[in-house]
């Protein structure tokens, strides 16, 4: 199956050199290019892409406000947004995050991190660089005691969950993939996708993603210092 890939980039050059690469893949191909995040919002229906490659900084509506109009419109629900940008270590992250996107990325990664990626999005996965984490991280931590910026509805939404749902969202928010959760906490891969799912469907998340918002701004996780 290939994978429908749109850029969203206000810069031709950029665009050019990632439709190049996502081109050379056998399972995936560029369907489309958008220069604003209003022409990516019409062109993502259009061209039903799988994933588009959103970029944040564009004139008119910015990669932020068009994630958000395309996380809102059931007609795209099929869409994955990864955002890249060159601000990787800043609210961004968050901000992407609550809008709607699978995925952050800096523009610096190499070719197969970016690869990745798509494939990552397109299976329904989310997907943090290790940049964008520890900025997510750090902007908690900047909120000095994390009890005071806990969100209610989200503490409060936790008490669905299992005592097992809660340790694989802890792992979860510890940036762990299913297979180092599993051999963590000595369980299957399966079993842990289905905790993972059974999670983003009590807690309201889109994807994995947000559910590492949750459980930061619940205080289920408190980040270290260190």
């Amino acid at each position: 199956m290939t994978i429908r890939v749109l850029l969203a980039d206000d810069q031709a050059l950029l665009r050019s050199a990632f439709r190049i690469l996502v081109d050379s893949e056998p399972d995936m191909e560029v369907v489309g290019e958008a220069s604003d995040g209003a022409e990516a919002v019409r062109l993502a229906g259009e061209q039903r892409a799988d994933v588009v490659l959103m970029d944040i900084r564009m004139p008119g509506t910015d990669g932020l406000a068009a994630t958000r109009l395309i996380s809102a419109d059931p007609a795209l629900a099929q869409v994955r947004v990864v955002i890249l940008t060159t601000f990787e270590v800043d609210d961004y992250v968050v901000q992407s995050l609550r809008a709607g996107a699978s995925g952050f990325l800096g523009k610096g990664a190499e070719p197969e991190e970016l690869l990745n990626a798509i494939r990552v999005a397109a299976g329904g996965e989310a997907l943090l660089s290790p940049a964008a984490t520890r900025g997510l991280i750090t902007r908690f931590l900047a909120q000095g005691d994390v009890d005071d910026g806990r969100d209610p509805a989200h503490s409060g939404r936790l008490d669905t969950l299992t005592g097992r749902e809660r340790e694989v969202l802890i792992q979860v928010a510890g940036g762990h993939s299913n297979d180092e959760i599993a051999e963590r906490l000595e369980v299957s891969p399966l079993t842990v996708k289905t905790h993972v799912n059974r999670a983003m469907s009590k807690l309201g998340a889109r994807d994995r993603a947000q559910l590492v918002v949750i459980a930061y701004e619940s205080g289920l996780v408190r980040p270290r210092a260190d």
